[in-house]
């Protein structure tokens, strides 16, 4: 997953030393990306819809071409939505497991592609700081922070700090992003921490000499002022009041297998039109006692990650046993994560499931199996298209999952043990409500999750792999443009939008 490992740790350790025992559709020519936000992006009276673009590497598409894609678990898969930043309409890859936005600038000197879209710096605001972002495959991205005026479907901050990258191995280029745009929140943000550090802000009366409680939570309402200020986009725009809710609603389309699915949207500030609020289930998100709270809320805690609790994970409906790696005192819970291509898990819960499927975790590709989380009381199982792999290309004979494994968590770090990513998002419609940023405990942060799995989902599985000649592959698309926007090609029982056989929604216009 795209995700920083500087920040949170940094961020805790200075509060501890600075504050002692402180409680802590399909055209003959591409349009522009200008015409694409343009034309596809949707404003209501009570929140913003826009189509999310998905795209792949182009080495990626030729092996699709040719059938050597398979199911589309060789390759990354990335989600991309449309942003301005200083003018410039740039794709950016939606991740929902980190909190800074950065673009890939028009001085980049490594790791950058011919042609690839770029921010132009000329009205970029140098702020005197520079950042390298440290992600969890090993990649890194580095640039200067600076700001410039940000537009999201016509919603626009100025003054909006960001990385203009000019330094990146993360070969995010290939799939045709020119950064990310992060929706999790203030306090996991490299950005904002740096800004902070460097800020008036930081040099507060508890800064030097003994340490008091009440200096503490003086400092950490100050530091909350800055959230507004040079905190994520997201995160800025809740604090701004600018949205009837505090809320990002995402579903996402499927372009392998049987292509189709969900509509892909990212709808701002309200639930895409048909969907109603109280169809989800609602939980909500783990907070961490690490940053000092005000004095107003000497009790106030805080989310760090959209992590959720789990109550349990079954496949085939048979309940898995608990993973013995980690504390005992640790409650089960999941990240939920648009920057990581697979499901993550605990390793011996990982090898379970494994033997179970099959000899070296392999098994017939037209044999469906779920795996399904339980949250708040009821099951969300991954579309069992979206739960197998292709062991080799060109052959739809024997599958393997997309399970992967974490590092068991810590007492001392973010506490979930697993990490769902694309192929549980496939399967849902998920909602993130930020809450009161300032005060979780006046309005707490919270996720909606609504099954989009069909219930015939294994039959349409063995169909798909049915419908295959010998040595052919499953059909596999790149959409370069918005699948579909609000004119789909219906809509599942439950009020989402779904995409059509060819991997769009009928593409028309909004007024």
């Amino acid at each position: 997953m795209w995700w920083p490992k500087y920040g949170v740790g940094m961020l805790t350790a200075t509060f501890l030393s600075c504050y002692g025992a402180a409680t802590p559709a399909p055209t003959t020519e591409t349009p522009s990306l200008e015409e694409i936000a343009r034309r596809y992006t949707r404003r209501t009276a009570g929140g913003v819809h826009l189509p999310i673009v998905r795209q792949v590497a182009e080495a990626s598409r030729r092996r699709g071409l040719t059938s050597a894609i398979g199911l589309g678990d060789f390759v990354d898969v990335v989600y991309n939505v449309l942003i301005s930043v200083g003018g410039t309409t740039i794709p950016l890859a939606l991740d929902t497991g980190t909190s800074d936005l950065w673009v890939v600038s028009d001085k980049c000197t490594q790791g950058c592609l011919s042609g690839q879209s770029a921010y132009p710096q000329a009205s970029f605001n140098y702020s005197g700081a520079d950042a390298k972002l440290f992600y969890g495959n090993s990649t890194t991205a580095s640039g200067m922070i600076g700001k410039d005026t940000v537009s999201l479907a016509g919603l626009t901050l100025q003054d909006q700090y960001f990385i203009a990258v000019n330094q990146t191995n993360t070969k995010l280029g290939l799939t045709g992003s020119s950064g990310i745009f992060g929706l999790g929140f203030p306090v996991t943000s490299v950005v904002w921490f740096k800004l902070w550090r460097l800020s008036d802000y930081f040099s507060s009366p508890g800064k030097q000499g003994q340490q008091t409680s009440g200096n503490a939570s003086s400092s950490a309402t100050s530091i909350h002022r800055t959230w507004s200020v040079f905190g994520p986009l997201p995160t800025r725009f809740v604090t701004a009041a600018q949205l009837t809710l505090p809320m990002y609603t995402v579903t996402l389309q499927r372009d392998t297998k049987q292509v189709g699915g969900n509509v892909g949207m990212l709808s701002i500030g309200e639930m895409p039109s048909g969907v109603s609020e109280d169809s989800l289930t609602w939980v909500p998100i783990r907070a961490y006692p690490w940053l000092p709270p005000p004095p107003d809320s000497p009790d106030e805690v805080y989310p760090y990650n959209w992590e959720v609790l789990l109550d349990d994970v079954y496949l085939d409906g048979v309940k898995l046993p608990r993973s013995t790696l980690s504390s005992p005192f640790i409650t089960l819970s999941a990240l939920i994560n648009s920057g990581n291509s697979i499901l993550h898990g605990p390793p011996d819960v990982v090898r379970n499931i494994q033997s179970k499927l099959g000899i070296n975790g392999r098994f017939p590709c037209s044999e469906p199996h779920t795996i399904a989380f339980s949250i708040g009381g009821k099951l969300f199982p991954v579309d069992p298209r979206d739960f197998i792999q292709q062991v080799i290309g060109n052959d739809v004979t024997t599958c393997t999952s997309v399970l992967g494994s974490n590092n068991p968590p810590s007492l001392t770090g973010p506490q979930y043990s697993w990490s769902l990513g694309i192929p549980f998002l496939k399967s849902v419609l998920a909602a993130f409500y930020y809450g009161n940023i300032t005060h979780p405990s006046h309005d707490p942060p919270k996720m909606g999750f609504l099954s989009t799995v069909p219930q015939d989902a294994a039959a349409q599985l063995v169909s798909a792999v049915a419908a295959v000649k010998a040595g052919d592959n499953f059909p596999y698309i790149s959409e370069v443009a918005p699948s579909g926007t609000f004119k789909s090609a219906g809509t599942a029982s439950n009020g989402v939008p779904l995409a059509t056989a060819a991997g769009h929604a009928t593409q028309t216009g909004f007024s």
